[in-house]
């Protein structure tokens, strides 16, 4: 088995302490210390957010503790789809693979391994088209499982994928439409995605994850996650540009020891996909009774 293990690029903008956290955490995989770590830093919007993006290549030049650690620095904004978008590429031009994290993506001690054991095992199979760190807090999962598409939350995938990716938007419902596909890639109609899609296309969102899991659902790859999360989302505080979902999405992860088998049935795990889809379900049910428990107190108050 090949024992090199894949680049970590890390794209970071102007938060100092969730970055922090994000690299204290990589640190503490044993991995960290032969992997050669790379700092896409985005440069600012404007005046407004200078000091808080200075201040961060100032921390990203003190990091250490990596096999090697390269800063970027862009002299410009180019916003969180571009910077990942040109700086995976610019990555795969020289690895064949690439384990990717944003700034507020908090990692299980076994992230590490978990992602340079799976790249290795499916390195070559070209039914597999990404490893994901992170799962919603659904109880009876699989300890390791395969859904259709990509993900985005603490990731990992191989130039051979990566080289493919159709990244325009129209295309991509345009095929979903054509194949009827939109019920499937919504999760059994529980989660808008094919609305997203349609709101990156209109410029409402300038998602490259959205695509990302649609090129990849379309081609029939597969996407492995592990029954329980090995990332913690720490940027749902508000403090990001896309951040503001339920933190109850993202809670704290177990850190009790995990063991990979490489012999795991390549297909999609439609007990799984249920599972996840009944999650959906019930999220949106909770929030619509906040919502209206809310009115009505509104209206109480109002009278």
């Amino acid at each position: 088995m090949n024992n090199s293990k894949a680049p970590i690029a890390l794209f970071a903008y102007r938060r100092v302490a969730h970055t922090r956290r994000t690299i204290e955490a990589l640190l503490q995989n044993p991995d960290a210390k032969d992997s050669h770590l790379i700092l896409f830093c985005d440069g600012p919007k404007g005046d407004d957010d200078l000091e808080s993006v200075v201040a961060l290549r100032n921390f990203a030049n003190t990091v250490s503790g990596f096999k090697s650690v390269k800063t970027i620095f862009r002299e410009h904004n180019l916003g969180l789809a571009k910077s990942i978008l040109t700086g995976v590429t610019e990555v795969l031009e020289n690895y064949n693979s690439i384990i990717v994290l944003e700034d507020d993506i908090v990692t299980h001690p076994q992230f590490l391994e978990y992602m340079n054991f799976y790249l290795t095992t499916f390195e070559n199979d070209e039914r597999v088209g990404c490893i994901h760190g992170y799962v919603y807090p659904v109880l009876g999962l699989p300890e390791f499982f395969f859904l259709k598409g990509a993900d985005c939350w603490g990731w990992a995938s191989w130039k051979r994928v990566w080289k493919k990716f159709n990244q325009d938007g129209s295309e991509l419902l345009q095929q979903l439409q054509v194949k009827k596909l939109e019920s499937d890639f919504d999760f059994f109609n529980s989660f808008p995605y094919t609305q997203m899609l349609r709101d990156q296309i209109a410029g409402r969102n300038d998602s490259w994850a959205i695509r990302w899991y649609a090129d990849c659902f379309l081609k029939g790859l597969l996407c492995l996650y592990p029954g329980r999360s090995l990332v913690q989302n720490i940027g749902l505080d508000l403090s990001g540009t896309h951040s503001g979902l339920d933190p109850s999405l993202s809670p704290e992860f177990s850190i009790d020891k995990m063991k990979f088998d490489d012999r795991l049935p390549i297909t999609e795990s439609i007990m799984a996909k249920k599972k996840i889809s009944r999650f959906f379900r019930m999220k949106q049910t909770s929030v619509a009774k906040i919502k209206r428990l809310l009115r009505r107190i509104v209206s109480y108050i109002l009278k």
